[in-house]
């Protein structure tokens, strides 16, 4: 029982006061009629159970439904927006007026709600001097690495790159699309690499030339250094562009992750998800094509902003006006753009390893597995994420979840690929501590869960 929902339970409660209630009625009237002795009196009870069953279930779910509209959902309600707060950074008031009939419980909650938010700014305030702090100390990190020639690629002993900078990006989108958390050995020869950190290994060497080649076939030159404690080395080679600007790329998080080859037993936070949408001639995965393809990486529960995939798509027919209207995609800005295979080959390469996120899944996954390349990639969908944080009962559109996590999505931005994913990948990492809150630590045990929502169904965005 415990691992239903509250307002399952009270269904089911419902449900047994009603059944209870006719066993009851039946059990009298069987009573009564034995007593009563006259089979002609028999069809008398019959209409009296018939008439008092019907009406004690009717009953039980009439008063169920009011208890449910004024009692279950808005605890289920109240209940998630608290965790909300309790989980991020939201700090709005919550809505008592969803709860007037639970009581003293929603003022009580807002005042807890108030004193969490009043101690949550004042930590606030201290996390941002130190941020602000630090900060200062990157910028000059920044300005001293920009007259450092060299692009600096810093990967754990498993290969996976935990630092990368503006002009290693620069080579790395030669060979591939540029990923933090992606293996080094996606874009440079695996071989050279290992057989080079083996031969330093043997010789004790810190740091060693090296050339090596790219997946193009390039050539590279440069050094490579591994750190003093085993924990991962740096390959620094000749930039494409030594003028080039230089940010950096970083999360020194993943050092300390532990890789795990079961997908179903690693930790939400270890996975990489590509958050994407897609915007359509139409809403039939059968008829319509794909006009713009846009996605946003999430690594170690972090959006990375500058790894972003973006692309128009020729359908190879004209687009409707009506979509237009929605998406703003004209024929004229498609004619010079490549068809879907070339697009979504680019994409499958940019989502490699990682877990595909959509709102409604079903559909923008229909449209790239219409071709003959099936993307074996696990998928999450916020809308089953939103049902297991705010109940079944509340929307789950895009705006609704967005308002709720207080996500905004700029007029101009919306109905745009990229615009709809990165609000989509700014609710999915505003989900994630909630739902490491509500004891759902591992992709299995999200997925379970949403399973039990598989049923509710959502119109394209």
């Amino acid at each position: 029982m415990t691992t239903l929902s509250l307002r399952l339970r009270v269904f089911l409660f419902f449900s047994l006061i009603g059944l209870g209630g006719v066993a009851v009625v039946l059990g009298a009237l069987i009573l009564g009629y034995r007593q009563f002795g006259n089979a002609e009196a028999f069809s008398a009870f019959t209409t009296v159970a018939i008439t008092a069953g019907f009406g004690i279930l009717a009953l039980a779910t009439f008063v169920w439904r009011l208890f449910d509209e004024n009692i279950s959902k808005p605890i289920e309600a109240l209940a998630a927006q608290i965790r909300v707060r309790a989980a991020t950074g939201i700090d709005t008031a919550l809505d008592d007026k969803a709860a007037r009939y639970l009581g003293d419980l929603a003022p009580a909650a807002c005042a807890i709600s108030d004193k969490l938010g009043a101690a949550s700014q004042a930590t606030a305030e201290t996390v941002a001097q130190k941020t602000a702090r630090l900060e200062r100390h990157r910028a000059q990190l920044l300005r001293i690495l920009s007259d450092i020639p060299v692009a600096v690629i810093v990967a754990t002993p498993d290969d996976q790159i935990v630092l990368y900078d503006g002009q290693a990006a620069d080579l790395m989108e030669h060979e591939a699309p540029a990923r933090l958390n992606a293996s080094v050995c996606d874009y440079l020869d695996a071989g050279t690499l290992h057989d080079t950190l083996a031969k330093m290994k043997k010789k004790g060497q810190m740091r060693r030339p090296i050339t090596i080649r790219g997946k193009s076939e390039a050539v590279y030159s440069g050094h490579i250094r591994v750190f003093d404690d085993d924990s991962g080395y740096m390959v620094m080679l000749e930039p494409l562009d030594p003028d080039a600007a230089r940010p950096l790329v970083y999360d020194f998080d993943l050092f300390d992750q532990t890789p795990d080859t079961d997908i179903n037993e690693t930790a939400l936070r270890d996975l990489t998800f590509v958050v994407f949408d897609s915007e359509t001639t139409g809403l039939d995965p059968q008829k319509d094509d794909v006009v713009q393809l846009g996605a946003v990486r999430i690594v170690n529960g972090r959006i990375i902003a500058s790894e972003t995939f973006e692309a128009l798509v020729n359908p190879g027919r004209p687009i409707p006006a009506q979509s237009t209207k929605v998406h703003g995609i004209s024929d004229d800005m498609v004619a010079g753009a490549p068809d879907f295979t070339v697009v979504r080959d680019n994409f499958q390469r940019y989502a490699a390893n990682a877990v595909l996120v959509a709102h409604n899944a079903p559909f923008d996954m229909a449209f790239l597995n219409r071709s003959d390349a099936i993307f074996q990639n696990p998928v999450m969908d916020t809308v089953h994420l939103s049902a297991i944080v705010f109940g079944g009962s509340a929307e789950h559109t895009l705006d609704a979840l967005c308002a709720r996590l207080e996500v905004s999505i700029p007029e101009d931005l919306r109905h745009t690929a990229l615009g709809d994913a990165m609000a989509t990948a700014k609710a999915f990492a505003a989900l994630l501590p909630i739902l490491e809150a509500r004891g759902f630590q591992t992709f299995a045990d999200v997925r379970k869960e949403a399973l039990k929502h598989r049923r509710i169904l959502e119109v394209h965005e």
